[in-house]
């Protein structure tokens, strides 16, 4: 694998400043002006658009680095989708979530039929690799046509209130969505959501539910799971 000083050869400014660049924008909700902005207060002069090639260039790349470092999903996954308008046409956004609350994997597409269902199917069970065993969704129709023919000895639980989690993962991106003014296309919608999941599964560290000592313990182990992520 490269090095981060491969990757971003010919590039003017030095990759310790890109790398910042690309988590500013991937963790917060934050435009490329407003990065400008703040690089500009440390006295670093570069443009919103440079900005916004080195997150288009090197975000997915070190969300693929995380992703291959991650430790595994469990065995349980939520799953739910959403429509998302993209130049005025209506697209389907299928998420997966597991029982952490993790993204295990984002997957757009223009329909929500059961052949839909069975492609995002085979794309979690590709990526996940494990055994797993339950998976919990609404009551549309696709998932039984998916789940019927891919994995029926899964359990399969469609019961009230059961598939919230997945539901409420999706405000993440709405928020993103409404900060860039929505989408613009398929291919940068699909390139955004995954490399924002893979960074949000990251620094997601459940505030709420640690003490603040366990938290900054979290906080710092994931600031150094992030150096290596970009260092390589």
């Amino acid at each position: 694998m490269k090095p981060a000083k491969s990757i971003c050869k010919r590039h003017r400014f030095p990759p310790e400043i890109i790398q910042y660049a690309v988590w500013l924008y991937r963790r917060f909700n934050l435009s490329h002006r407003d990065i400008e902005d703040l690089l500009a207060q440390r006295s670093i002069t570069v443009s919103y658009e440079a900005i916004r090639l080195w997150c288009n260039k090197f975000g997915s790349k070190y969300a693929r680095r995380l992703r291959r470092k991650h430790q595994g999903y469990g065995d349980t996954f939520f799953i739910d989708e959403v429509c998302v308008r993209i130049q005025g046409e209506r697209h389907c956004l299928w998420r997966a979530v597991n029982q952490d609350g993790e993204v295990v994997d984002v997957f757009l597409q223009i329909r929500r039929g059961g052949e839909a269902a069975k492609r995002f199917f085979k794309r979690l069970l590709r990526k996940h690799g494990g055994e797993l065993r339950k998976i919990v969704t609404d009551k549309l129709g696709s998932y039984r046509v998916a789940h019927r023919e891919l994995i029926p000895e899964v359990i399969h639980d469609t019961s009230q209130y059961a598939n919230n989690r997945a539901e409420l993962s999706h405000e993440p991106t709405r928020v993103r969505e409404r900060g860039m003014r929505k989408f613009k296309s398929m291919q940068q919608a699909q390139r955004f959501l995954g490399a924002h999941a893979a960074v949000h599964n990251l620094f997601n560290l459940g505030r709420h539910l640690l003490s603040a000592e366990n938290y900054r313990y979290f906080r710092l182990r994931a600031f150094a799971s992030w150096e290596k992520a970009v260092a390589m």
